[in-house]
């Protein structure tokens, strides 16, 4: 008997997803061009990273490695297809439901042009989605408020650890109060300001 999956922790990407398609309604054509806690994305190049993280996670989880999942974030600035609104929506729906097949989570795959567990992949696409939610609110002036799971497993990738030490792709920590929130810890972790508003 397999007891692999019993030991993979049950990390639902559906909450993290639902909040982040929920802004979507919120982004006006002239929030487009303005700028967001990621300082070399406007949010339209926010949107686009959205749009392909979700679709290079979605087919991570489908084990369907190619172009969508070798090609790593950096190489160049993303594009937001014109269909954006019509499109991301149910982008996202299939990057939860591919998260959810049995086998998504077991073996390896590949995603940013890195080879990595599966259990590690769907870790990191909860993270994208729960503080890439977070940089789309803040860029619109929108509220958002993660689930409390989310933002622990998030959190938990974020923090540093001797044994496994913090991805290259974030930024240092940003010093928090001992009394800062949840979401807070969680954005600072990932380098960002909790107090970031554009033009401050």
């Amino acid at each position: 008997m397999d007891t692999h999956t019993e030991t993979i922790p049950t990390i639902d990407l559906e909450p993290a997803a639902r909040r982040l398609a929920a802004l979507l309604d919120g982004v006006d054509e002239q929030h487009l061009t303005g700028p967001t806690p990621c300082p070399d994305y406007t949010v339209r190049e926010l949107l686009g990273h959205v749009v392909g993280l979700s679709t290079a996670f979605r087919d991570a989880a489908r084990k369907d490695l190619g172009p969508t999942t070798d090609t790593p974030p950096t190489d160049s600035l993303p594009v937001l297809p014109d269909d954006w609104r019509e499109t991301l929506p149910p982008l996202l729906d299939e990057l939860v439901a591919a998260w959810r097949a049995p086998a998504a989570r077991q073996g390896m795959t590949r995603a940013g042009g890195v080879d990595l567990p599966a259990e590690v992949a769907v870790v990191i696409a909860l993270d994208e989605l729960v503080i890439h939610g977070w940089d789309l609110a803040r860029a619109t002036g929108q509220e958002y408020e993660p689930d409390e799971a989310s933002l622990r497993v998030s959190l938990a990738l974020l923090t540093p650890d001797d044994d496994a030490p913090r991805p290259a792709i974030f930024g240092p920590p940003v010093p928090v109060p001992a009394d800062a929130s949840l979401l807070e810890q969680t954005v600072a972790m990932s380098g960002r300001r909790p107090d970031w508003r554009p033009g401050a």
